[in-house]
């Protein structure tokens, strides 16, 4: 092994992931930018069950912002289509992810930091930016502005969480 490949896997031991683990996120999310939304769930379902929670915290609120932004520019598609599989999507793949993000505010809104920065820095090649920028303005601020109700309110989430029985990271 050479030695910058020597550092390359230090670095994702440090990080915590193995080169399998990382080959894997990269295989995930090779061209996500210009698929469909619900391969960004796909994705975050697939990281969260192979213990890569972290990364699947953040595709999963990428995919959300991404199913959003594509509702709202087409408010005409039929409601048994794309918004019923979005529905189920955030409920299948998001309640655990949920679960797990919000036992650190603080790291949920740092995530939602890094989800709108990469949006903002990521072409849309399936919901092309262009065609849905009120759409695109309306979705981030809303994002935004979970962001920081989560760290408003990081206390009472974590109070909640405690009396149902969820852990605080």
């Amino acid at each position: 092994m050479t030695f910058s490949g020597m550092i390359g896997r230090a670095a994702l031991l440090l990080l915590g992931l193995a080169p399998t683990a990382w080959a894997n996120i990269v295989t995930l999310t090779e061209g996500i930018e210009n698929k469909h939304p619900a391969a960004y769930y796909k994705a975050a379902a697939q990281m969260f069950a192979d213990g890569d929670r972290d990364e699947a915290v953040f595709w999963f609120y990428a995919g959300q912002l991404r199913y959003r932004v594509h509702l709202s520019c087409h408010p005409d598609l039929k409601p048994d289509g794309d918004p019923a599989l979005f529905g189920a999507l955030s409920e299948s793949v998001g309640r655990p992810i949920n679960e797990y993000a919000f036992g650190d505010p603080p790291a949920l809104a740092a995530t939602i930091d890094k989800v709108l920065a990469w949006d903002d820095a990521t072409p849309n090649g399936y919901t092309p930016k262009t065609d849905c920028a009120d759409a695109i303005t309306t979705t981030r601020e809303g994002l935004a502005g979970l962001r920081d109700e989560v760290l408003a309110s990081q206390d009472e989430i974590r109070r909640e969480r405690e009396k149902n029985g969820l852990p605080n990271r």
